[in-house]
């Protein structure tokens, strides 16, 4: 936009009332090595073209906040698991929105994302935000929890747990919630490399792995004879059937085949 219908250091918008592509003051535009440098994209709260609407004033660094609002997240990680506590704690907590979802934390969290965008949007126009989770699992833990809350602090939004091992209201930037989330992280760790040592301990004692096993000397041979003619992966499982067990007659999974060839290649290795 070449000109602005609202005085300098204005949210802008074009002279037909409609929302801008980017801030910009007339002073700015005077001096076009800073009328380059300044221009700031105009928020996700605003569409560009958009009709403009008046929002708070952004405020200055003595002013003080207007209200305090408290934005609730709640997750589950499987479909078959109830929400219901964690939403009613958060009700009981006064949180004004909840936002749920019932996810893995190893996705996208969609409903996190709005959370977050919300609580950002509101302390923009100068009022106090707190995201209120009912358990710092919920949210993550080890890094990606550390991350997220530099996030929160990074933006002003406080963060505060109703219960679990971080319960209470915390400065994300703070050494204390570091080294908790840090610890956090450690659980996780831990439990998986004990899931290792009893896979391990079970191979040495001849113990199958993950179930009945689908792979046997035939299908080994054909795969080593699939190999040898440059297929990959996944077009040597296409072409291998399983014979025995509750999978008979399904193709095995590209994951399967490596192991099965890597396994082979290893012992020929050894031999």
């Amino acid at each position: 936009m070449s000109s602005c219908a609202v005085p300098a250091g204005s949210p802008c918008r074009a002279g037909k009332g409609k929302v801008a592509a980017q801030y910009h003051t007339a002073r700015f535009r005077l001096v076009p090595s800073l009328a380059k440098a300044l221009n700031v994209l105009t928020p996700d709260i605003r569409k560009p073209g958009s009709a403009w609407i008046e929002l708070a004033r952004p405020r200055g660094a003595d002013a003080q906040l207007v209200g305090h609002v408290r934005i609730g997240y709640a997750r589950a990680s499987t479909a078959r698991q109830s929400l219901d506590s964690q939403v009613d704690s958060l009700t009981a907590a006064d949180v004004g929105r909840i936002f749920s979802e019932k996810i893995s934390t190893a996705t996208a969290r969609p409903e996190l994302e709005a959370a977050v965008k919300l609580a950002r949007d509101i302390r923009s126009s100068g009022v106090a935000v707190t995201l209120v989770v009912h358990e710092h699992k919920r949210l993550g833990r080890g890094i990606d929890l550390a991350t997220l809350a530099e996030q929160l602090k990074a933006s002003d939004i406080g963060l505060e747990f109703l219960t679990g091992e971080l319960q209470g209201s915390h400065d994300p930037s703070g050494v204390v919630f570091t080294v908790l989330a840090a610890l956090s992280g450690m659980e996780r760790e831990y439990i998986r490399d004990r899931t290792l040592e009893g896979h391990e301990s079970a191979r040495k004692r001849g113990k199958a792995i993950g179930g009945a096993g689908v792979t046997d000397d035939a299908m080994l041979a054909m795969a080593l004879h699939l190999r040898g003619q440059d297929l990959s992966l996944r077009d040597i499982a296409a072409k291998l059937v399983i014979t025995t067990g509750a999978k008979k007659g399904k193709h095995p999974s590209p994951a399967t085949v490596m192991r099965l060839l890597r396994e082979h290649d290893e012992k020929s290795a050894a031999d």
